[in-house]
């Protein structure tokens, strides 16, 4: 089976990152909703007087606490969406056969530091988590494997601008 262009493992795969993005739409959607509804309630518990009775004392001192998470999945979910995003164009360059776009060299360098920001949110919730009642037994933890990843991206990114270079020598060659 082919690696590019049409009907090949690429265009298949850019099936599969389309669906991903549609996925992570709804997720973020949902937890916009959430976060809104937490919002909600923490200022007026008086919504659902009959669910709330009980519990608005609660509600009403960690809502904006769990909004707070709530936005903080939300960016997270976001994040995701830009890499997937970068991905999904990446590989619609592939299926049309030419890997060496030079727009591909941004889009690597975008998902890299995607990927760096995503670590480094990670790196503050583990450092609010004290902070936060309904976080509990986080042990922190340093992932080589996630910095890794970025620099592997961003040296994808550079035999990819490389490789738009030398396909532009290629094309002012006689």
């Amino acid at each position: 089976m082919r690696a590019l262009g049409p009907g090949s493992v690429s265009s298949f795969l850019k099936i599969i990152l389309d669906v991903v993005f549609a996925a992570l739409w709804i997720a973020l959607g949902a937890v916009a909703l959430a976060t809104l509804a937490a919002l909600l309630f923490s200022f007026n518990p008086d919504l659902f007087p009959d669910i709330m009775s009980k519990n608005a004392s609660v509600v009403a001192i960690r809502g904006p606490l769990f909004a707070g998470a709530l936005l903080v999945f939300g960016l997270s979910i976001g994040g995701v969406l830009v890499i997937v995003h970068s991905l999904r164009q990446i590989f619609t360059t592939l299926t049309a056969g030419d890997p060496f776009h030079p727009t591909n060299v941004g889009r690597l360098r975008l998902i890299g530091l995607m990927l760096a920001a995503l670590e480094i949110g990670r790196y503050c919730v583990w450092g609010l988590s004290p902070f936060l009642p309904w976080i509990k037994d986080v042990k922190p933890d340093l992932s080589l494997t996630a910095w890794f990843s970025v620099l592997v991206v961003f040296v994808l990114a550079e035999v990819f601008r490389e490789g738009a270079r030398l396909r532009r020598e290629a094309e002012l060659t006689i």
